[in-house]
């Protein structure tokens, strides 16, 4: 079992609110990235999710996308990103949101190497098919680095135990169709969706997309193990209130 798996797990077991934060890595400037981990550090994260700057971002919502292009302007990439995430120093488990491309053009081996330096503990390639995604896998058999599946609510019930089966870490289910973002309407069946997922999974199911307030992380904790939590996240620190991220992941993760 990988470190994040069993971090989580752990977390799981105790019956503690797992709790993921999204930033974007660079948008309020790469000096700021370290101060900003251990905010959500401070706060209570189970565990970070820093996403990738990238210029076609097909599953970000328009807070994400404008922070995204706050970071690409500050010059942010993803090598510069993982050379000031060798010199940060967190107890918290990251995990890095990026699309393929950048990967690609960094090099797939050169990639995972260099995250080994780092407290970087998963990876979500929104857009690496299952079919492919043995491109990267293949190169975490012996690392630490857990590659996390994505569920979506079209997802066939057949596929979904072999979307678990192949991935580590956490299953991420989005629980909406369409992009992040916040006052993102549920469906009725989500619920018993989550559920059914956390059933058949041996590692902890966590809610994300459009995720954004109390209530919506008490809905998501009767049917699975947590929530990610981004472009309120992304919204608040854009607009300088880290007093208020703070109190939000607090309130959350308190039973």
């Amino acid at each position: 079992m990988k470190s994040l798996t069993r971090q989580l797990k752990a977390k799981q077991q105790a019956n503690e609110t797992i709790f993921v934060p999204y930033i974007m890595a660079g948008a309020q400037g790469l000096d700021q990235l370290e101060n900003e981990i251990q905010l959500l550090t401070d706060a209570g994260a189970s565990a970070i999710e820093l996403g990738i700057p990238f210029s076609d971002p097909v599953a970000d919502g328009p807070v994400i996308q404008a922070a995204g292009l706050r970071a690409l302007k500050n010059k942010v990439t993803l090598r510069n990103i993982i050379q000031q995430l060798k010199r940060i120093k967190t107890p918290t488990p990251l995990v890095i949101m990026t699309y393929f491309n950048p990967i690609f053009n960094y090099g797939i081996e050169a990639f995972v190497q260099d995250l080994a330096e780092t407290n970087v503990l998963g990876l979500i390639i929104p857009d690496l098919p299952y079919e492919h995604q043995e491109l990267v896998a293949s190169l975490l058999i012996d690392s630490e680095l857990s590659l996390i599946p994505l569920v979506a609510l079209t997802t066939p019930k057949e596929r979904i135990p072999e979307l678990i089966k192949a991935g580590d870490g956490f299953i991420y289910a989005v629980a909406v169709n369409g992009v992040t973002g916040v006052d993102r309407n549920y469906q009725e069946t989500l619920d018993d969706h989550l559920a059914c997922i956390q059933q058949v999974s041996d590692k902890p199911v966590l809610a994300g997309f459009g995720v954004s307030t109390k209530e919506h992380i008490d809905r998501f904790r009767k049917s699975c193990a947590g929530v990610i939590v981004g472009s309120k996240i992304v919204q608040l620190l854009s607009e300088g209130k880290q007093i208020e991220v703070k109190a939000f992941i607090e309130e959350a993760v308190r039973n």
